[in-house]
């Protein structure tokens, strides 16, 4: 990876390295959500802990902030390693710096990053968490539907960019890899629903 890529990989983990969950919600004196229900700083944890508008504004957040380094990544690489700085807020948003790299499971950054890059996908992907959600009761489950239509739009955006994909597909692992403790209570038959 050359420098500016080097650079902007570096800029995303730190960007993601700042949960907002956690900043937000110690910045208003309410308690970390890694303290309660499934210890996940993630907004569907917020949404449990903290009720709807709390969450949504982690959401809102999470995704702004996601959206600024996508638009720094596109423009300054000219799509070039795009899909790896999304890798790079990923696995800054999972093991976070500036928390003891205890951090969500990136969905929400993963989100907010397509939606900068592959907009339809992205908004598309929201009412699919929703109905999925509804349907199973199990956020991971919609989770994984909104991370699979948002993997489908940066693969069809990169033109088969060997690179863009693999990059794409390593997204992809981590945040499924993060879901890891959720898959085995749900085939235990315990489920975390909202």
């Amino acid at each position: 990876m050359p420098f500016p890529e080097i650079l902007l990989a570096f800029a995303a983990y730190v960007a993601g390295s700042a949960n907002m969950a956690i900043v937000l919600l110690k910045m208003v004196g309410k308690p970390d959500p890694r303290l309660f229900s499934s210890k996940n700083p993630g907004v569907v944890n917020v949404y449990r802990q903290e009720g709807p508008v709390w969450a949504g504004i982690v959401l809102v957040l999470e995704i702004g902030r996601a959206v600024a380094v996508a638009l720094a990544a596109r423009y300054l690489l000219d799509g070039r390693f795009v899909a790896w700085i999304g890798l790079f807020l990923v696995v800054g948003n999972r093991y976070p710096v500036f928390h003891r790299f205890r951090g969500g499971k990136g969905v929400a950054a993963y989100l907010g990053f397509t939606l900068a890059l592959v907009p339809i996908w992205a908004i598309v992907s929201m009412p699919a968490w929703l109905i999925t959600h509804r349907l199973t009761r199990t956020p991971f489950i919609g989770s994984f539907v909104m991370i699979g239509l948002l993997a489908t739009g940066m693969l069809v955006q990169s033109g088969g960019s060997m690179l863009e994909a693999l990059g794409t597909f390593a997204t992809i692992a981590l945040i499924v890899h993060g879901h890891g403790s959720n898959m085995r209570q749900w085939r235990s038959g315990l489920r975390s629903s909202v």
